[in-house]
């Protein structure tokens, strides 16, 4: 009787500790994935696309002779806003996913440039532009009507604006560099707006 009241016990014990370890697994899977999945639920869906080897290099050529502050609006990982540090720039990035931020500021701290970037948990829309003087966004068709209107209401005249994978749909890009989801599109909003 002994016996078998000692195996009921491990047994419950032993279901007890498996149940612990599975709730324990589920709740860290679901704060992993939660910031990846809820950018679909939101008006714009802006999701997490490292940028190629071929678009760091086109935002490079394209920032070349700037100077000043830049901002990536949705700066994911991190990479563009780190290689855009190791080329002596003050870069910024702005992402609302928290895993990517501390990412982010994880790899400038290793790679040494954590003195010169910044990375702001912070949804893009509520993020003011005025500070900067070149704009970075990696954006998605859908939402590029809403962001040229935050950009003119926000940024000051002298401010370029590098765009990648979608244009700008009513400025006009005074250069484009590359082809394909590569491209970037260049605005100078001084141009721009004499235009309008």
């Amino acid at each position: 009787m002994d016996e078998i009241n000692l195996t009921d016990n491990k047994l419950n014990t032993f279901g007890k500790v498996l149940a612990a370890v599975t709730g324990v697994c589920a709740f860290g899977i679901c704060a992993i994935a939660v910031p990846f999945v809820t950018p679909a639920l939101r008006k714009h869906c802006l999701p997490y696309v490292p940028a190629t080897d071929a678009q760091i290099k086109n935002i490079l050529v394209a920032l070349k002779h700037r100077k000043g502050k830049v901002v990536d609006l949705g700066s994911g990982d991190g990479r563009i806003v780190i290689e855009l540090a190791k080329q002596n720039y003050v870069s910024h990035g702005v992402e609302l996913n928290p895993w990517l931020v501390a990412y982010s500021k994880l790899s400038a701290l290793v790679k040494g440039v954590s003195s010169s970037t910044r990375f702001y948990k912070k949804d893009l829309w509520n993020f003011c532009l005025s500070s900067y003087d070149n704009v970075l966004i990696f954006g998605v068709e859908q939402m590029m009507l809403d962001l040229e209107k935050k950009i003119k209401a926000e940024c000051s005249k002298d401010c370029n604006v590098v765009a990648c994978r979608f244009p700008l749909p009513n400025l006009q890009p005074f250069k484009t560099i590359g082809h394909g989801i590569d491209t970037v599109w260049i605005y100078n909003l001084s141009s721009n707006l004499e235009d309008s």
